[in-house]
């Protein structure tokens, strides 16, 4: 019989601490969940606004910018050397930066047809390809023009 009295007393112990340890686990999950949805609210904010600040910026161009068009670069590729390459390009510069910006578009021009010889069909199919060939094309415009290029455009690219 003492041993039925004792269960009681523990049994009931047992569900209180039960009880305590739920009340805990509800409150932290509850105040990790509000933590991190405010995290969450924070990241998406701050992102939208970065991409704001990013179309304001492409979207506006000074009153002195002028659109200088490279032509068209014609020429194989690598791998596989029967296919070919044309590609028509242009850049945005501020009006009177170069003395002479026909023989800065030749260089520029130089560069990409030397950049395009050594591309491999694979590196530039499908749209993670054409955006990795105008990051690599815009960057060597830069380094060409020595950082006076304020943005470069494909217009045309046909591989065949």
């Amino acid at each position: 019989m003492a041993s039925d009295t004792e269960s009681g007393p523990a049994r009931t112990r047992w569900l209180l601490l039960l009880a305590v340890l739920t009340l805990l686990a509800v409150g932290v999950g509850g105040a990790s969940g509000l933590y991190m949805m405010n995290r969450a609210e924070q990241a998406v904010d701050e992102r939208k606004k970065a991409q704001e600040e990013k179309v304001q910026e492409v979207a506006t161009y000074e009153a002195g910018s002028a659109v200088t068009n490279l032509g068209t670069v014609v020429t194989n590729i690598a791998s596989p050397s029967d296919v070919w390459i044309r590609l028509e390009s242009s850049f945005v510069v501020k009006s009177g930066t170069f003395t002479n910006p026909e023989a800065m578009a030749a260089e520029i021009r130089q560069d990409i047809v030397a950049y395009l010889r050594t591309l491999s069909l694979a590196q530039i199919e499908g749209p993670s390809g054409l955006s990795h060939l105008r990051e690599d094309l815009a960057e060597r415009v830069q380094v060409r023009s020595k950082g006076q290029a304020r943005d470069f455009f494909i217009e045309t690219l046909i591989v065949q």
